[in-house]
């Protein structure tokens, strides 16, 4: 069992990195099972929170990519149980266009709180709790 926590904690780490660096589409797709669920739970940006399936996580991932000109998620901890990891992360996003009263160019900062849910070695579940710095 461990080599599979291992495996999924690697996972969503590089899963991580992949958002950080801005791809989209088949690459992002590729951490998801067809029938991945993603929930975002209200938030400032989002206040009704959402929830997603994969074609739904791809599309958002693209409008991210034109709202955003950098991204970068850094893990403060991590937790592999059996086929679920958790993750604390601290994500900071540079606008590339105004947004919520930030001007472009600005610096987001938010603190998320990932919990995922593996079968076959790919997410069915992620769910987020977003909690947005004062902006």
């Amino acid at each position: 069992m461990k080599d599979a926590e291992n495996n999924n904690l690697e996972l969503v780490r590089m899963y991580l990195a992949v958002l950080g660096n801005g791809e989209v589409g088949d690459r992002l797709a590729s951490f998801f099972s067809e029938d991945a669920v993603q929930v975002e739970f209200p938030n400032r940006l989002n206040p009704n929170g959402q929830e997603s399936d994969l074609a739904t996580i791809i599309a958002r991932s693209i409008q991210g990519k034109h709202l955003l000109t950098s991204q970068e998620y850094e893990i403060i901890s991590e937790v592999s149980q059996g086929n679920r990891v958790a993750v604390e992360a601290k994500w900071t996003g540079v606008l590339a266009m105004s947004v919520g009263g930030l001007s472009e160019g600005a610096e987001m900062n938010a603190h998320f709180a990932m919990f995922f849910e593996f079968a076959d070695g790919v997410i069915v579940k992620q769910h987020n709790y977003d909690c947005f710095e004062p902006w």
